[in-house]
């Protein structure tokens, strides 16, 4: 029986008015009637006046099938090749499950790479604004016949967690194999208020031989997506009911409640979607002007440079101890960083600004 606040909790599931769904290859590759299954949840929700993007795996599994390959190849042409091949057919399902309900789709191909530069990732946001305003249903993937390992976004978790800011989203679904996140007991944990707490205890790592994510992709980007300010279901893909239970605010798989302080669009972008090139190791009393009093990092308060980054690429930012702390944009290279770390110069001395600056809490 849900208490007062999971209740709350779910309500605002339920309320949502803009909803991320993204759907795992596993489940793609081996049931058919999941694409209709979404179709009607997507067409209930429309008709109540709320939005819908879909995050899709499954490209690369139907690929595999069609190219007649025995297994998942893993050399990376065969893995691209699958991919071009697979994605014409996903599309189709996915075309003819939303055809019966009058509902236009619309192909999204994205690379990490369009989403960690900014003009990209702004023109991702006004595309994917436009196609709902025009009432289609945009459904994403990552673009695999050209990606590789250094534009890839790692699984299509993290893809759907980054969509979440992307269009202010109100709830990300992540729709598996599993009822939600598991205790060590096998019994499904309804509710996640603090990540590190109540579900990175029970996190078992492992992947299937399908897909690419596990749980720990799940609650990792449930983290993100929670820190943008939307509320996270884990839910089972293979449970007929299970997406239209979550979107009523039924007590379905696990539910990973909203952070009371979400990061603004950019800070999450900062500390997300770019890939740090260095670090800058700081002093004590700089990790006290940063968690305690919110100031920018000075290059007096750096002890250390480490990697090999420009003026306004992503840096973590660690103490003494070797702990990341922080995460921001250098306002200089590292060359020029690692000559005045440690000094006191002539201007401001800025090595990080605090508007480019997200500071993790305190555990």
């Amino acid at each position: 029986m849900m208490n007062a606040e999971h209740q709350e909790a779910r309500a605002r599931v339920a309320a949502a008015r803009r909803v991320v769904i993204k759907i795992g290859s596993k489940t793609l590759a081996s049931d058919s009637s999941v694409y209709a299954r979404i179709a009607n949840v997507v067409a209930d929700l429309r008709s109540n006046g709320r939005e819908v993007v879909i995050v899709s795996s499954g490209a690369i599994a139907l690929g595999v099938q069609k190219l007649a390959y025995r297994t998942r190849p893993k050399e990376m042409a065969k893995l691209q090749a699958a991919a071009a091949a697979g994605q014409s057919v996903l599309m189709r399902l996915y075309e003819e499950a939303f055809e019966a309900h009058r509902i236009p789709v619309a192909q999204v191909l994205l690379t990490h790479a369009d989403l960690a530069d900014r003009n990209r990732d702004n023109n991702a946001r006004a595309a994917l604004g436009a196609l709902l305003e025009a009432g289609a249903v945009p459904v994403l993937n990552e673009n695999d016949s050209v990606s590789v390992e250094e534009i890839k976004f790692g699984d299509n978790d993290q893809l759907a967690s980054m969509v979440v800011p992307l269009i202010d989203a109100d709830v990300l679904v992540l729709l598996s194999d599993v009822p939600g996140l598991l205790s060590r007991d096998g019994e499904r944990i309804p509710m996640v208020v603090d990540v590190a707490r109540d579900a990175l205890p029970h996190v078992h790592a492992g992947t299937s031989g399908v897909g690419t994510g596990g749980m720990a992709s799940k609650v990792e980007a449930a983290r993100r997506a929670t820190l943008a300010g939307a509320s996270v279901v884990v839910a089972d893909a293979r449970d007929p009911d299970a997406l239209a239970g979550v979107l009523r605010g039924d007590d379905v798989g696990t539910l990973f409640v909203r952070s009371a302080e979400p990061l603004g669009a950019r800070r999450h972008w900062i500390a997300f979607t770019l890939r740090p090139k260095g670090a800058l190791i700081v002093d004590a009393g700089a990790c006290a002007a940063l968690l305690e009093r919110s100031k920018s990092l000075l290059a007096v308060g750096v002890l250390g440079v480490r990697g090999a980054f420009g003026p306004g690429e992503a840096v973590t930012i660690v103490d003494p101890q070797g702990e990341e702390i922080a995460r921001g944009l250098a306002r200089h290279g590292a060359p020029e960083l690692a000559r005045i770390a440690g000094k006191r110069t002539d201007d401001d001395g800025v090595a990080v600004h605090r508007d480019d600056l997200v500071v993790w809490p305190r555990r």
